[in-house]
């Protein structure tokens, strides 16, 4: 029998101060909120991929994630309204790539905590 991957079922990214973390994910960007068993624990839904927030517990630095990027439509419209509820730009939306049958479009926010969020989008 052959062991395989088949997704990506859930991502860490540590904060400071999980309440003050989480508008910014359920909110500015959008994901459902799942369930926080603690106050310094809390997870929400990007597609198939569960994410938990918390503080670093016992590796990673606060700001020093991994980046995720998520898949977004309309990335100017989707920037500008982040900008508008409070998140700290990084890089506004920008042509990353000219592949065959689309365009990639990559942005960057920062979270309350200054990690990296991508987004992305593929035109079509």
């Amino acid at each position: 029998m052959q062991h395989q991957i088949t997704g990506l079922g859930q991502l860490a990214i540590t904060v400071n101060d999980v309440r003050l973390a989480l508008p910014f994910y359920t909110q500015i960007l959008g994901l459902p909120f799942l369930f926080a068993p603690t106050e310094q624990l809390a997870f929400v839904q990007c597609g198939a991929t569960r994410l938990m927030l918390s503080p670093p517990q016992g590796t990673g630095e606060v700001g020093k994630n991994s980046i995720p990027y998520f898949q977004t439509t309309a990335i100017e419209e989707f920037y500008a309204s982040a900008l508008e509820q409070g998140a700290l730009g990084e890089r506004a939306p920008q042509l990353a790539a000219q592949m065959p049958d689309h365009q990639l479009w990559i942005a960057f926010l920062k979270d309350p905590d200054g990690n990296l969020i991508g987004l992305m989008e593929e035109k079509r």
